[in-house]
């Protein structure tokens, strides 16, 4: 399929070339049988009235004869009295009568026409009549000869196709060897690709000495390659750490019925449910965040709409239920254009993660910066290692102080939030602190804002059951 495709390629490309030649090659020969075709219609006028003064001459010496030798240059020659009767003519018109009955007017002596055909011939001819004075009155000279046709000669005609024929022949042959030389390294890196597809992901294709667009293109596959490398190798970790996290609550939920259905008189069933129900909550948390993930991946967007994001964050820390202290510093004009309820889910995981860690105190600022709408969540907690910053980003990557305080996490609440940053255009990064884990947001304003001063406020812990 590949090699018929090529084929293809520069069959099309002779062909494009082929036309392009072809349609030079008719204006050329268009042009050139117009001006050739002027140049030999003004040279049979020539020659027609080169004939008819030549008769003139004859007459004026008074050597005329019946009949008048033929003339190159011209069919037809007839000498007319005043009478008009036809006194010499050539022998293709003896004792025709006149071809003609047109004459010179006036003053003038010669008078050209056109005529389809002239008396007795056939054809079209151009004649042309002469007046030529006598003593016993005006004497009629007429030349013809046929209409030069629009092609000029059939000789001229069949070299002009025969050149062109050549030249387009010449400039396909041409096209298809360039097109050859020029398809042979991609036809190559095109087999490669097919090699390294199927036999081993981890080749790469060869790439030329040469500085040109092959060596781009060789280049630029490499650089797809390793980023569908990059890609299958993170979906096989996903995979793999996604199977190994759902099979967890599973395996935990059946151990705890099969121990209960061994001895089902005293097993607390009570007791078993309620774990049964744990699992299957942790299950769910788990196949929630896998949809959520999926969605992102496939960017499935929501109507976009105008997000104030201080006010964002205030109507969050209102609904929400929290057991540290939350101190805020919202400034005005961060508004971004995005869907509110995924913004809304990413704010939710930062403030999560970092009631999870934070010893007593959690601060969430908003404010403008360089053109961006920037959010930031930061506890006091121990902080984490900068060596660990990029890897609580990976999808279930748990760290080991993570594991402690919350084992029944998903490990994709900070991943899913950095999926949300980046479909709206922004990041979501840990910064330094000096205290505690600093996570920053950065979004691209909807419109440039003067910042205003921001309301500083705090928010005392609301605990549950507090209301």
């Amino acid at each position: 399929m590949a090699r018929r495709k090529t084929w293809s390629i520069r069959a099309r490309t002779t062909l494009t070339a082929g036309a392009i030649v072809t349609l030079i090659c008719a204006v050329l020969t268009t042009l050139l049988i117009v001006g050739v075709h002027g140049r030999a219609v003004d040279y049979q006028d020539q020659r027609v009235s080169t004939a008819a003064l030549r008769v003139v001459h004859v007459i004026k010496r008074e050597r005329l004869t019946t009949t008048l030798p033929e003339q190159e240059g011209t069919e037809v020659l007839q000498v007319l009295d005043p009478a008009d009767r036809v006194i010499a003519a050539t022998r293709n018109v003896a004792g025709a009568p006149p071809i003609a009955s047109f004459k010179p007017t006036g003053d003038n002596v010669v008078a050209t026409r056109r005529l389809c055909p002239p008396h007795g011939l056939d054809g079209c001819m151009n004649v042309a009549s002469f007046r030529v004075y006598q003593r016993d009155g005006d004497w009629t000279v007429y030349s013809a000869d046929y209409v030069v046709p629009w092609y000029v000669s059939a000789d001229l005609c069949l070299f002009l196709i025969s050149s062109s024929l050549l030249l387009i022949l010449l400039a396909a042959i041409r096209t298809w060897r360039t097109v050859d030389q020029t398809l042979a390294p991609v036809d190559a890196i095109r087999s490669e690709l097919a090699e390294i597809t199927v036999t081993d992901p981890s080749r790469r294709v060869t790439v030329p000495d040469n500085r040109d667009e092959i060596r781009l293109l060789a280049e630029t596959a490499n650089a797809t390659l390793d980023r569908l490398g990059l890609a299958l190798e993170r979906q096989r970790r996903f995979t793999s750490d996604a199977s190994h996290d759902l099979r967890s609550p599973i395996a935990g939920a059946r151990a705890q019925l099969e121990e209960a259905l061994m001895f089902p008189d005293e097993a607390d069933w009570p007791r078993t449910g309620r774990n049964v129900l744990a699992s299957l909550d942790r299950l769910q948390a788990i196949v929630t965040d896998l949809l959520e993930l999926a969605r992102l991946d496939a960017d499935a967007w929501n109507e976009r709409e105008r997000v104030d994001l201080a006010a964002l964050v205030t109507i969050e820390l209102t609904r929400s239920v929290r057991g540290k202290d939350l101190a805020t510093d919202l400034g005005e004009g961060a508004t971004v254009r995005g869907d509110r309820l995924r913004l809304a889910r990413l704010l939710t995981n930062l403030l999560d993660n970092a009631e999870r860690h934070a010893a007593a105190r959690v601060e969430v600022r908003v404010r403008v910066e360089d053109g961006m709408a920037v959010l930031e969540v930061a506890d006091d907690g121990e902080g984490i290692d900068p060596a660990d910053r990029e890897v609580v980003f990976q999808r279930f990557a748990r760290l080991k102080d993570a594991k402690e305080r919350d084992a029944d996490g998903t490990g994709l609440g900070l991943p899913i939030a950095r999926e949300i940053a980046r479909a709206h255009g922004g990041t979501l990064t840990l910064e330094d602190s000096p205290k505690g884990a600093l996570f920053v947001l950065r979004i691209p304003l909807e419109s440039a804002a003067p910042r205003k001063p921001g309301a500083n406020k705090e928010i005392p812990g609301r605990r549950p059951g507090s209301g």
